[in-house]
């Protein structure tokens, strides 16, 4: 028995050591986060520990949580690896601050909400986070810890707003969030919108529960389920307040609650009503008056938030489209933040510091702001880049660009990478239209050009260089035909026809001239449902009629590369249209297992290999249904294979993308985050090391750099570099994983040159900067096969973890390196370079120079040290051979000119002749010096040995010690400068400053080296040459005497 149970053992080890990919195994593989960071994003949550008021926490609506530790002039996300990043609320336990509640989904439940998955945790202020429960109520937009026993915790939730759900109202827990019990519940479109507590009695409770309903073509706020609750003993028992407590009759929508911290018998409550009005109590919540109906605010379903002064009651601020304050309790407002004074509008979080009011934090669609004088200047926080992105593009630029349009935020264009000093910064980027930013589509002809559109189809061709913008959005040629257009409309570039453009109505709209005219190319390709047509009247007791119900409409459109004459077509009712024929005739491929009829086509995305390929994704979250739904075709829509489904996808789908070069790799964006496969879409990889856990709605992969580019709706814009690993892989099978050893191909590097900075050049800490991409650099992919750790290898303690990293360092440092060769395209070895190689993916760096020489140094390199890099090599083809552990493998690698340079390869060909040349002094003057440093070596040894010598011998020979060293130092100068110097000494007549000067002339040239470098060259080789007989001379001479007067002690020290 026991023989089996050993095989099964040795079998089920084989197994799990089989190559299978983990993210953790390929951390070189780095995601660059670009930015921007100018325009931020919609801040949600903001909480400020009271015991050091510089470290403030915020939230983001779909962009995790922020720390600050130095008052907002650097952040940190602290939330990345949890399966949710839309942040609701944010509440610190004050009497201990390392505790931290975070409740996920946000409370503002526009169109494009991020819902969430429950209540987190932490006692160590963000290290490390746990979830506390509350999974299913997709919101918690307020937590309050109970002031005399931080276990007690409530929590409110909307619930969803897609769909009825008994999973919403208030929550408590009396263990630190064991369990929970839902003390407060109307109905199941019922949420509470609010919650506040009595700062001097946490036992009394306010709730405002608010009925609404969103679906995808309407909106509706207000029912019998709204109301405002009471409770006295922390939430056993609730009091609904009605019309008789002087609250407004009939049915009630959202309302805001504010309690004064000094005077916490004053409440205030921004009530929506038949007519919205602001209320206030001054008895605790018993009777209720009106106070004002004017300028209190214009969309209480995404803005109803009010906070009092700590230390004045009637200093209010009502923060909605504007942060408005009224010093008189609510009768009158004042702006103070708007337009104005250049801060984002739409409003959504605030603080106030309960000691010094003038400290305020607001949180808005647009980022942070920071006031120190109670409003009426504010810093914004430009370094927390949590950009909502509906769309990502990129150009064929060098660097390429990246375009997008941010919910809120505008369209955009920014650098994918820069050639400059200082990283990408926020002034890299332009914003190329207003409003709500969707797709952008650079004109292929000239990327100064292009195409950008903002909510409901307003759609533009603009010139970013000077600014002008032509509005291009199609007409119906019958204008009793209303064209329908989506919040987020869909538009194409035709791959074939510089000036040609798909748009997308209820019909398929095409342009040949740029969009200066549209034919229509389709029937309505929707279901027509009139009974989804009634966005204008969207809103319920408050109208919110924006475009952003918009219905029955065209939301992707996708012309094949392969074939002029196919496009496909997916809408917001659930049809997918092919044509095959360039709008002739239409086909509705909509029959997908599994699929409820009417979910959302966002994107289709169309194979570059064949013609009758695709992939359909598809969600259904706005009706509440969070399932996974992607689709294949391999015969134009006749069957349709699920390839990603919830066996495998955590959450709901919104992009996917094929590699254009290797057909089986596969990345697939969904709402937490981005999978890859690498068999075509059978087996998916959660990548959720490295890259933060967020919605990830479209991708690009570029067509020459090798790039993968995400735009996300929560953290602004990334870059995977070098997708080339993943391709073999999918080439290859996973199974490549389990070798030892793998050299895997690896993207092109460019001899380029990098200008300084723009503006600021020391930025401190408070500016954004987007990581770099480094052009002038091959990165070596390397694969080792990760070690097995067993159980005994596990550390358990802290220290045996301290033991087992100083052991790893250890091992690491006695592991055997690899050794790279790099050949030309002639085969003559050019570089050697060895480079410590890490279990998993390694890039190891080749920087494009050949072997170099060193110079003349006092400082002499160790046995193992790599030569110096020489010179760059010249553009072409080389040959990389990478040994390890006594396994061998090679690749091809290209180093290509800087396509901005005029630079011809005769020139650069002039200067590599002329830096041989120039190698060859280095090395004779290196030589020469050699022999100085030699014979210093064998004086000191002599001293030694004299010990044992007659005083004579010792005298006679410390004064020709003295005067040899003087000598050797005279000839020392000649290269460098002396040792030990007080102060800064430069002197430009010493041998290596003229071989560096020389060398800067060659090497900077920018045609053939002309009459200036040739100067430079030719002094450096007649000071090399007086220098080098300079030191022959003193050798032959002085030196060989001294050699001769040793030899007669019998004693052997100088190497013949």
């Amino acid at each position: 028995m026991s023989k089996y149970i050993t095989l099964l053992l040795l079998l089920v080890n084989s197994i799990a050591s089989f190559g299978q990919f983990k993210p953790e195994d390929f951390k070189a593989m780095k995601f660059r986060n670009i930015g921007p960071a100018g325009m931020s994003g919609r801040i949600t949550a903001i909480d400020v520990d009271l015991s050091n008021p510089h470290r403030i926490y915020a939230g983001a609506a779909s962009g995790g949580v922020w720390l600050s530790e130095n008052g907002g002039t650097s952040w940190t996300p602290i939330f990345d690896e949890q399966s949710s990043l839309a942040i609701g609320s944010i509440k610190i336990n004050q009497k201990n601050p390392s505790e931290i509640w975070v409740g996920t989904g946000e409370g503002n439940p526009r169109n494009s909400l991020n819902t969430g998955n429950g209540i987190y945790k932490t006692l160590d202020g963000g290290k490390t986070w746990q979830r506390m429960g509350l999974e299913n109520t997709r919101t918690i937009h307020r937590i309050i810890i109970h002031r005399d026993n931080p276990d007690i915790v409530f929590a409110s939730s909307l619930g969803s707003p897609w769909g009825a759900t008994e999973d919403r109202g208030v929550f408590r827990t009396t263990d630190g969030g064991k369990n929970w019990k839902k003390i407060l519940f109307v109905n199941n479109l019922t949420g509470a919108a609010d919650l506040i507590t009595d700062p001097t009695n946490p036992n009394k409770l306010l709730v405002a529960m608010w009925e609404h309903k969103r679906e995808p073509w309407f909106f509706k706020s207000g029912g019998k389920g709204s109301g405002l609750y009471i409770s006295f003993d922390a939430g056993d028992n609730f009091k609904k307040l009605s019309s008789e407590d002087g609250l407004p009759k009939g049915e009630l929508g959202r309302i805001g609650l504010a309690v004064s911290p000094g005077k916490p018998n004053i409440i205030y409550a921004l009530i929506e009503a038949k007519e919205n009005g602001l209320y206030k109590t001054t008895d605790g919540g018993k009777k209720w008056t009106l106070v004002s109906t004017k300028n209190i605010g214009d969309r209480p379903f995404y803005y109803s938030e009010l906070y009092v002064d700590p230390k004045n009651e009637n200093r209010i601020y009502n923060i909605f489209t504007y942060i408005t304050m009224s010093e008189d309790g609510g009768k009158t407002f004042r702006n103070i933040a708007d337009y104005g004074n250049d801060v984002h509008p739409d409003h959504h979080a605030f603080w106030i510091h309960p000691e010094d009011t003038d400290y305020l934090i607001d949180g808005n669609d647009g980022g942070l702001n920071i006031s120190r004088d109670g409003g009426v200047n504010w810093y914004f926080a430009g370094n927390i880049p949590v950009g909502q992105f509906y769309h990502v593009n990129v150009d064929n630029d060098f660097p390429y660009n990246v375009y997008g349009g941010m919910q809120d935020n505008g369209s955009w264009i920014g650098p994918s990478a820069v050639l400059k000093r200082g990283g990408i910064r926020n002034h890299d980027f332009q914003e190329l239209y207003f409003g709500d930013g969707f797709d952008v589509v650079p004109f292929r002809a000239d990327t100064r050009y292009g195409y950008a559109m903002s909510q409901g189809g307003n759609v533009g061709f603009y010139d970013r260089q000077t600014g002008q913008t032509r509005f291009i959005q199609p007409n119906h040629p019958d204008h009793e035909i209303k064209l329908r257009y989506n919040w987020n409309a869909a538009i194409a570039q035709d791959p074939f026809e510089d000036c040609g453009v798909y748009f997308g109505s209820q019909f398929l709209h095409y342009s040949d001239d740029c969009g200066e005219s549209w034919i229509i190319m389709s029937p309505d390709l929707t279901s027509n449902d009139t009974t989804k047509q009634k966005a204008d009247r969207s809103g319920g007791l408050t109208m919110d009629a924006t475009n952003a119900e918009n219905h029955t409409t065209i939301i992707a459109i996708a012309p094949s590369p392969v074939n002029k004459n196919i496009v496909w077509v997916g809408t917001d009712d659930g049809n997918v249209q092919l044509t095959r024929d360039d709008g002739k005739t239409w086909t509705n491929h909509n029959s997908f297992k599994g699929l409820p009829e009417g979910s959302w086509i966002p994107q289709i995305h169309v194979s570059h290999m064949n013609e009758g390929e695709a992939w359909v994704v598809a969600n259904n979250y706005r009706r509440n249904d969070y399932t996974a739904y992607t689709y294949h075709t391999t015969d134009f829509g006749k069957n349709w294979e699920r390839i990603a489904g919830d066996d495998q996808i955590k959450g709901f789908v919104l992009s996917i993308v094929q590699d254009h070069k290797e057909s089986n790799l596969l990345f697939l964006g969904t709402d937490i985050g981005l999978y890859v496969s690498f068999d075509k879409g059978k087996k998916w990889h959660h990548w959720n090391k490295g890259f933060p856990q967020v919605q990830v709605n479209d991708m690009k992969i570029h067509p020459e750099e090798d790039d993968l580019v995400l735009g996300t709706f929560g953290r602004a814009f990334w870059i995977l570099d070098d997708i080339n690993p993943l391709r073999e892989i999918a080439a290859k099978g996973e199974k490549i994983l389990s070798n030892d050893f793998e050299l895997m191909n690896t993207t092109n590097a460019y001899l380029v040159s990098y200008r300084s900075y723009d503006g600021v050049r020391f930025s401190g800490q408070g500016e954004f900067k987007g990581d770099n991409k480094s052009f002038d650099k091959i990165a070596l992919n390397v694969w080792k096969k990760p070690k097995e750790k067993s159980k005994e290898e596990i550390p358990v303690t802290k220290e045996d973890t301290d033991k087992k990293e100083g052991d790893d360092k250890e091992v690491k440092d006695k592991e055997p390196k690899a050794k790279i060769t790099i050949s030309d395209e002639d085969g003559k070895v050019i570089r050697n370079i060895k480079s410590k190689v890490e279990d998993g993916l390694n890039k190891l760096i080749w920087g494009l120079e050949t072997d170099g020489i060193r110079y003349p140094s006092r400082n002499e390199p160790k046995e193992d040290d790599d030569l110096p890099g020489g010179y760059n090599v010249l553009p072409g083809k080389y040959k990389v051979v990478i040994v390890l552990d006594g396994k061998k493998d090679s690749t091809i690698v290209e180093v290509k000119m800087d396509p901005r340079s005029k630079m011809t390869l005769n020139d650069l060909k002039a200067i590599k002749k002329m830096q041989d040349e120039h190698a060859m002094m280095v090395k004779e003057a290196r030589t020469a010096f050699d022999r100085i440093t030699e014979a210093k070596k064998s004086i000191g040894i002599v001293d030694k040995l004299l010990e044992n010598q007659p005083d004579s011998t010792k005298k006679e020979f410390k004064k020709l010690h003295k005067n040899l060293k003087s000598s050797l130092d005279s000839l020392t100068a000649l290269f460098m400068e002396p040792e030990n110097v007080k102060g800064i000494q430069r002197n430009p007549d010493q041998l290596n400053s003229i071989l560096s000067e020389a060398l800067n002339y060659i090497r900077s040239s920018w045609t053939a080296p002309k009459e200036n470098a040739m100067v430079a060259f030719n002094l450096a080789k007649l000071k090399t040459q007086k220098t080098v007989k300079a030191v022959d001379t003193f050798i032959s001479n002085d030196w060989e005497k001294y050699k001769g007067k040793v030899k007669v002690m019998e004693v052997k020290i100088f190497k013949e």
